[in-house]
């Protein structure tokens, strides 16, 4: 897989408080931006992957955008379907079924709540195996506040050590004009602020905005002709859990320890290699078991490992560069999002916050409460 098929354009639409678009808008910009960035055109695509809008999705989406494509993705598995469908778009590229693939994502999951279109998601289903625990009121965020709390139990992990992750999260947007929330955050600021889920106050959960992104990937070959640096994709991995907590056979352990495990090996690199992280961080648990499933550091070091600022920029592991889901923006699937900023690390981009000399990055997006992630591992020439 190494390095046979490339990102070769990255960008978002307007993100954060967005009043005066629709979803359609902001795909819409997304993609014609990431197009511009590639220095290609819509007759350019004939790969398109998206989720989550139009009927018969993502046919209409496409037909908005002028598209008529002959290969489509529509995979939906929530946070990580960007990544998922980025290896699916590598597949596609290397046995020449599709040559230049767009996926793109745009939401105003901030502005319909505010215009009350829309309610909040309380759980995954009411169908299925998660019916047999809807009626006991186990909402998405219980899930994650119990893993986070089976971790405390099982290794010592402190609410501290929690809280110190969105610290050094919102210390990232600082550096980020685009973020929505950038002004410092104290580990007490975290602990003191309203309480959702124990232990999660409101300030361990992610936000709620609006934006989109999307990128654009087609092979090294035809990418060596565009204007902008290719950002290689190294290796791919993927892993399917669980939707209800009965059938998960460990709590503090996230099935990104098997996605990572193939991303890895099929880029034939270990995390010693990697210069900057992109984590889904629906919640600060999110991202702890993330390090510790990737191989970051062991099983239950996870609170001990992100101590001293390790994922602020300058730090040792620099993670969510832009603030993140718990700072910059997060619109609902945010796996979008973190491709999008790890190009613009790798290709020294990222004004302000950039990680010196970056050249491998290492995206996990996750799904539902942790029923899915996929590991994506990008490298520069």
């Amino acid at each position: 897989m190494s390095g046979q098929v490339a990102v070769v354009g990255a960008a978002l639409s307007d993100c954060g408080r967005v009043d005066g678009a629709t979803p359609f808008a902001l795909h819409y910009q997304a993609a014609a931006r990431a197009l511009a960035d590639a220095g290609l055109s819509h007759a350019d695509v004939d790969g398109f992957g998206s989720t989550g809008l139009g009927v018969l999705q993502p046919v209409e989406l496409a037909e908005y955008l002028g598209l008529r494509p002959t290969w489509v993705d529509s995979t939906a598995v929530g946070g990580s379907t960007w990544e998922v469908m980025l290896e699916h778009a590598v597949d596609a590229i290397r046995a020449g079924t599709a040559h230049t693939v767009l996926l793109v994502y745009g939401s105003t999951a901030r502005a319909d709540l505010k215009k009350r279109l829309r309610t909040a998601n309380l759980s995954l289903s009411t169908r299925g195996p998660s019916q047999f625990e809807a009626p006991w009121g186990h909402t998405l965020i219980a899930k994650y506040a119990m893993t986070a709390r089976r971790h405390m139990h099982e290794f010592g992990t402190t609410i501290e050590q929690l809280a110190n992750i969105a610290v050094d999260t919102r210390h990232n947007a600082s550096l980020n004009p685009d973020a929505m929330y950038r002004d410092p955050l104290t580990v007490d600021d975290v602990l003191s602020a309203p309480m959702v889920a124990t232990p999660f106050t409101k300030l361990h959960c992610c936000i709620r905005s609006d934006g989109g992104g999307a990128v654009v990937l087609t092979s090294a070959e035809r990418a060596a002709d565009l204007p902008r640096p290719a950002v290689r994709v190294l290796g791919t991995g993927t892993a399917s859990n669980v939707t209800t907590m009965s059938e998960w056979t460990d709590f503090t352990v996230s099935p990104a320890a098997v996605s990572g495990k193939l991303a890895f090996e099929r880029a034939g690199l270990s995390p010693a290699d990697v210069d900057v992280c992109q984590f889904y961080d629906s919640f600060t648990s999110t991202v702890l078991l993330t390090f510790e499933a990737l191989g970051f550091c062991g099983r239950g070091e996870g609170g001990a490992y992100l101590e001293g600022g390790t994922m602020r920029v300058g730090g040792r592991m620099p993670t969510n560069t832009d603030g993140g889901g718990l700072s910059a923006c997060h619109p609902g699937m945010r796996g979008i999002f973190l491709l999008v900023e790890a190009v613009r690390q790798l290709r020294g981009e990222a004004a302000g916050r950039q990680v010196p000399n970056a050249r491998v990055a290492c995206v996990n997006g996750t799904g539902g409460w942790f029923s899915s992630t996929s590991t994506v591992l990008l490298g520069l020439d």
